[in-house]
C-alpha cells in the first residue's frame, strides 16, 4: 500500500503593504497559503499613516469611514481594534456658514431613529443654510438618486454636476449639501465627478439603511491600528512581513518569481499586486489586461491636510464642516495626537480636491488659513498659533472624473496567479479605505477560488457587491 503524497504548501506574495495588502495577506494566510507580504517603505498602512514630529504624533491626514464600511469594521475588528476607533450612535455633522458680510449661522445634518428617507427629513427641514424651495429641491434629488441603477454604465459617462443641473438642484444646494458631503468622500467637485461613483456613495451612504452614513473616527493614531495592530496580526497568521522591500520585477512562471531591490528572489503560486495603479502598471507582464495601456490614462487627485496648534480651546465638538468659506472640515485632533501643552488644542483642516493649492508654499497656506480659521471662530483671533504645518498627498485617491469606471481593471488578470488589488480597481466604490479593504478581499477571494480554496468558511466570501452589514471578518 502506497503512502499518499503530502499536498505541497500553496505560497504567494502581497506587493503593497495598505489596507487591501493586509487584508489580502489576511485572508490567503487564514486559508493556509503560505504568504509573504511586500511594503516599500518602513510601516504598513498606505495613505493612512502616522509619523512623529517631536513629541506629537500626526496623522498624515484626517481618515473617517462609515457605519455602511462594512469591509473596512470588518478589518478594524480582526486587528483587535474595535475599542480604538469611535462610531457615532447617529449622523451628526455640524455645518457652519459664513456669509459674504462675515455673519456665521450653524446648521446640521443629522439623522433622526426613522426609515429612509424619512431619518433625515426632520433634519432638512430645519437645515439654516437653505431656503424652503432648496430644502424641497434636495428632497427631491435625493428621491430621483434613490431610483437610479448603479449598474447602468451610462451613469459613468455624465459628471455629477451635470446630473443634478438637470434634476434642478442650484447652486446653493450643490455647496450646502451635494458638494460638502460629495467632496469629502470622493475627492473631487460635482462637476468633476463620475456620477456613477456619486450615486453609489450617496444611495449607500444616505440611501439604504438609516444608520449608513454614522461617521466613524480612530480614537489613536492610524499607525495604531494600521501598523502595529496590523503587523502584530500579521505575524501571528504566520504572514512574513518585510519592510523597506521594494519590488523591481514580476517575472510569470510556474512559480512566479518576485525579484526585490535588495536582490532577494521570491517565488510564489500567486502574486497579488496591492499597490497604486502607477506601481502595478510598472511590474505587470505586457498583456495581463485587457487595454493594459490605459493605466496611464489614470489621473490622481490630491488632499491637503493644514495642521494648527492654538494655545487655547476653540471648539467643543470632535469636528465640524464649513460653507462659504475655503474651510472644508475641522477636526479636534488633540486628544490622540500627545499634545503636551496644557490647554492648548490642536485643529487639523482637511481640504479634498485640493488642485489649486497642494504645491503652495507653507507661508502662502498659512496666510490663507489662518484668517479663515479666525473667521469662523473668533476665539482664534486672540489665540497665539504654537504651530502651524502642513502635509500632502498629491496622489491620495485616483481621479473620480466620468469615464473612470472603464479604466478599473477586476481583481483577475490575464496571467493565471497574478492578481490586482487597490482603491483604484473595480470595486464600484471610490477611492477609500472600504474601497481598498474590498479589494483585498475580491483578490483573496480570486486567488482562493482558483485553488480551488475558499477561505475555510462555509459562507461565500466577501466579495465585490457584497454589502452585508455585519462588519464581520470572513472566515
Amino acid at each position: 500500500m502506497s503512502t499518499p503524497t503530502p499536498q505541497r504548501q500553496r505560497t504567494a506574495v502581497v506587493i503593497g503593504g495598505g489596507l487591501a495588502g493586509i487584508t489580502a495577506a489576511l485572508r490567503l494566510a487564514d486559508a493556509g497559503v503560505r504568504t509573504t507580504l511586500v511594503e516599500a517603505r518602513p510601516r504598513l498602512g498606505g495613505l493612512a499613516f502616522s509619523f512623529k514630529r517631536g513629541d506629537l504624533t500626526v496623522d498624515n491626514g484626517q481618515h473617517v469611514y462609515l457605519r455602511c464600511c462594512t469591509a473596512y469594521r470588518g478589518l478594524i475588528d480582526r486587528l483587535g481594534a474595535h475599542a480604538l476607533t469611535d462610531l457615532q450612535d447617529r449622523l451628526d455633522v455640524p455645518v457652519l456658514g459664513l456669509a459674504a458680510d462675515g455673519t456665521r449661522s450653524l446648521g446640521r445634518l443629522r439623522r433622526a431613529a426613522l426609515p429612509v428617507p424619512l431619518h433625515l427629513a426632520g433634519s432638512l427641514a430645519t437645515y439654516r443654510h437653505l431656503g424652503p424651495a432648496d430644502r424641497l429641491r434636495v428632497v427631491r434629488g435625493a428621491l430621483a438618486l434613490k431610483g437610479l441603477d448603479l449598474d447602468d454604465p451610462a451613469l459613468d459617462e455624465i459628471s455629477f454636476g451635470e446630473w443634478l443641473r438637470r434634476h434642478g438642484q442650484t447652486p446653493a444646494t450643490i455647496e450646502a449639501v451635494w458638494d460638502l458631503v460629495g467632496v469629502a468622500t470622493l475627492n473631487a467637485t460635482a462637476d468633476r465627478t463620475s456620477m456613477a461613483l456619486a450615486a453609489k456613495v450617496f444611495q449607500t451612504g444616505l440611501l439604504s439603511d438609516p444608520g449608513a452614513a454614522d461617521i466613524g473616527v480612530a480614537r489613536v493614531p492610524l499607525g495604531e491600528i494600521h501598523h502595529d495592530r496590523a503587523r502584530a496580526e500579521l505575524e501571528r497568521a504566520g504572514v512574513r512581513v518585510l519592510l523597506r522591500a521594494k519590488a523591481a520585477e514580476l517575472k510569470a512562471a510556474e512559480p512566479h518569481a518576485v525579484r526585490l531591490e535588495s536582490g532577494e528572489l521570491l517565488t510564489a503560486d500567486t502574486v497579488v499586486l496591492a499597490g497604486a495603479q502607477d506601481t502595478a502598471a510598472a511590474l505587470l507582464p505586457a498583456g495581463a489586461i485587457p487595454g493594459q495601456q490605459r493605466l496611464a490614462e489614470f489621473g490622481t487627485a490630491p488632499i491637503l491636510n493644514v495642521h494648527v496648534i492654538y494655545d487655547r480651546p476653540l471648539i467643543r465638538r470632535p469636528f465640524f464642516a464649513a460653507i462659504g468659506s475655503p474651510v472644508q472640515f475641522v477636526f479636534d485632533r488633540t486628544g490622540h495626537s500627545g499634545l503636551a501643552v496644557p490647554g492648548a488644542q490642536y485643529l487639523a483642516v482637511s481640504q479634498s480636491a485640493a488642485e489649486d493649492e497642494i504645491d503652495l508654499p507653507v507661508a502662502e497656506l498659512r496666510e490663507r488659513y489662518l484668517p479663515e480659521l479666525a473667521r469662523l471662530l473668533p476665539a482664534a483671533r486672540d489665540a497665539r498659533v504654537l504651530d502651524f504645518f502642513v502635509t500632502r498627498e498629491r496622489t491620495a485617491t485616483f481621479d473620480p472624473a466620468p469615464g473612470t469606471a472603464r479604466l478599473r481593471p477586476g481583481a483577475r488578470t490575464e496571467v493565471p496567479g497574478i492578481l490586482l488589488a487597490g482603491s483604484w480597481t473595480a470595486t464600484g466604490w471610490p477611492a477609500t479605505m472600504e474601497g481598498a479593504v474590498r479589494s483585498g478581499h475580491a483578490a483573496a477571494d480570486a486567488a482562493l477560488a482558483g485553488s480551488g480554496r475558499h477561505g475555510g468558511t462555509s459562507q461565500p466570501p466577501l466579495g465585490l457587491g457584497d454589502d452585508r452589514a455585519d462588519g464581520r471578518w470572513p472566515r
